[in-house]
């Protein structure tokens, strides 16, 4: 399986690592760490160092409390210095922007960004998809419901007997709209957005039965980076301490078939997933 984008495409015939580099001073795990572009420069050139595939740049917090959401400007005021940083410093480095609003996406993209992540799937704005399709991004559709302010609580988290055939109509019907707009099949990514509208049993029940997902023939990304659900299962109440937990929730997922993982720790991922990858391709 290849992943298209707009400046080629990636073999996910390994598991891919997608670094989080958050511009923003209010995300729930590293909000106001990079307070410079040498601060997101030095956290980059970490990543590429530590084996990361794609780095993904946000500007806007969906944090489960007190999310608010930003303005385009201030948003590209954010992200727009940091990709083009990257891009000259990894000319090689695929870049993906985090956003829900289509002239950040549209911007981003002319600025060296090949892959568009929108945690709405398209939801927020109307023009997201012609956008993504005229720039001929790879794209991230993630389950959610809600918007920015409210999509990573409980508020949205209504679910009946079956969440997890829920959450793939709603995503599969997200990427017929997609490829409706103009973006080929190949280019399109989908992530069951664990821990969005969502609550913990419902992200374990996302993980443990993402096979079904999968089974939409789209390549599956999963976010799972220090997410609450690990918390609770942890008794680890501080998000920098549930690394260990993230690790083996990825290892889960790459077991059940996603290819893709989302994470602030590049390293620890990197080596389980490899680990992981080289046990299962030994016993085929």
């Amino acid at each position: 399986m290849t992943w298209h984008h707009a400046l080629g495409s990636l073999s996910l015939d390994v598991p891919r690592i997608v670094g989080i580099v958050n511009v923003t001073p209010d995300s729930f795990s590293d909000g106001g760490r990079l307070q410079s572009i040498d601060d997101a420069r030095r956290l980059i050139d970490q990543m590429v160092a530590e084996g990361a595939d794609v780095i993904d740049v946000g500007g806007e917090s969906t944090r489960p409390q007190g999310a608010v959401p930003v303005s385009a400007d201030e948003e590209l005021h954010r992200v727009i210095p940091v990709i083009l940083a990257a891009a000259a410093d990894h000319p090689d480095l695929l870049i993906s922007i985090d956003t829900v609003k289509a002239r950040v996406a549209k911007e981003c993209t002319d600025a060296g960004a090949a892959i568009v992540n929108d945690v709405s799937a398209f939801r927020l704005d109307a023009e997201m998809a012609r956008v993504c399709a005229a720039t001929r991004a790879g794209v991230v559709l993630m389950h959610s419901r809600g918007d920015v302010a409210d999509m990573a609580t409980y508020a949205h988290a209504t679910y009946g007997s079956d969440p997890v055939g829920e959450i793939v109509a709603e995503l599969g019907a997200a990427a017929d709209a997609a490829i409706a707009a103009g973006i080929s099949s190949e280019r399109i990514v989908l992530d069951p957005g664990i821990g969005f509208a969502k609550r913990s049993e419902h992200s374990l029940a996302a993980l443990r039965q993402l096979d079904r997902l999968v089974a939409l023939g789209h390549p599956v990304m999963v976010g799972v980076s220090k997410k609450r659900f690990i918390g609770e299962l942890t008794r680890q109440t501080t998000a920098a301490d549930r690394i260990a937990g993230t690790v083996g929730a990825n290892v889960a997922a790459l077991d059940r078939g996603a290819r893709i993982f989302r994470v602030h720790d590049v390293r620890p991922n990197r080596e389980a997933l490899d680990v992981a990858w080289a046990i299962a391709a030994a016993g085929r």
